[in-house]
C-alpha cells in the first residue's frame, strides 16, 4: 500500500512538472530568448551578472554563474557572473551587522553597475532580502529580472521583468527555473556568437586535468572589469 501510494505521488509530481513547463514553453521562450540576447549585449561588453536566491533558489542561481564563468556546452571566453549567497563572509558579516534583509542589496551597491545584470531566483516571490536587492539594483541602474512562482508576487512587482512559474508546488517552480537557467544559457550562447557545441563523439580529448592554476586565471579573466 505505502508503495502504491509513493508511485501516485511521483506520478503527481511528474504531471505538475509536465503541466507547468506546457505553460512555460507556450508564454515564457520569448522572454528566456530576449534576456539571453540581452545578456550578450552586457556580458562580453565588460559588464556583470550578479546572482542571488535562498535555499534551492540560491543553488540554481550558483548554476546559473558557474555556467556563465565556466562554460554550458560551447567553448568561449569566461565571462564575470557572481552568486551573492556564495559569499559566506560578507553574508554573515552583513546579516550580523544590517540584518538578513540586507545580505544582498549591500553586495549589489557594492558590485552592481549601471548596465550591469541583476537576476533573482525565488519560488514564493516574496523573500525580502532579494526585493530589498532589486529595489536597491534597479535605484543603481542595473536591469533586474526575476524568476519567481506564480504572479502576482511582490518581487515580480519590484524587478524590472519577471519570468514566472505558473505551478502551485515549490518543487515544481524550482525545477522549471532550472529548465529556464539552462535555456537562459543556450540563447545567450547563440547571441553571443559562441561556435556551435560538438558533439561528444566527436569532440577532441583533452590532454590534461585543467590545473588549479588555470582554473584560477579563467575565474580571473571572467570577472575583471574592461577599462
Amino acid at each position: 500500500m505505502t508503495e502504491f501510494l509513493a508511485l501516485q505521488a511521483a506520478q503527481r509530481h511528474c504531471q505538475s512538472l509536465q503541466d507547468a513547463l506546457g505553460r512555460f514553453r507556450r508564454q515564457s521562450l520569448e522572454q528566456i530568448t530576449e534576456w539571453g540576447g540581452a545578456l550578450a549585449g552586457v556580458l562580453p561588453a565588460g559588464g556583470r551578472l550578479l546572482a542571488a536566491g535562498n535555499g534551492g533558489s540560491a543553488a540554481q542561481a550558483q548554476h546559473l554563474t558557474a555556467e556563465l564563468v565556466g562554460r554550458y556546452r560551447r567553448e568561449r571566453p569566461a565571462y564575470s557572473a557572481i552568486a551573492l549567497h556564495a559569499e559566506t563572509s560578507s553574508v554573515t558579516a552583513i546579516g550580523n551587522d544590517y540584518g538578513f534583509e540586507h545580505v544582498y542589496a549591500r553586495q549589489v551597491s557594492a558590485h552592481g553597475r549601471p548596465g550591469d545584470v541583476l537576476i533573482l531566483l525565488s519560488a514564493s516571490g516574496r523573500s525580502a532580502n532579494l526585493i530589498t536587492a532589486a529595489v536597491t539594483g534597479r535605484a543603481a541602474g542595473l536591469r533586474v529580472w526575476a524568476m519567481t512562482g506564480p504572479q502576482p508576487n511582490p518581487l515580480a512587482e519590484a524587478a524590472d521583468e519577471a519570468l514566472c512559474i505558473d505551478a502551485d508546488s515549490t518543487a515544481t517552480v524550482q525545477e522549471a527555473h532550472l529548465v529556464a537557467v539552462h535555456l537562459l544559457c543556450e540563447c545567450f550562447d547563440v547571441a553571443a556568437g559562441a561556435p556551435p557545441a560538438t558533439a561528444t563523439a566527436n569532440a577532441p580529448t583533452p590532454t590534461a586535468t585543467p590545473t588549479a592554476t588555470a582554473t584560477a586565471a579563467r575565474s580571473v579573466a571572467a570577472h575583471r572589469r574592461l577599462p
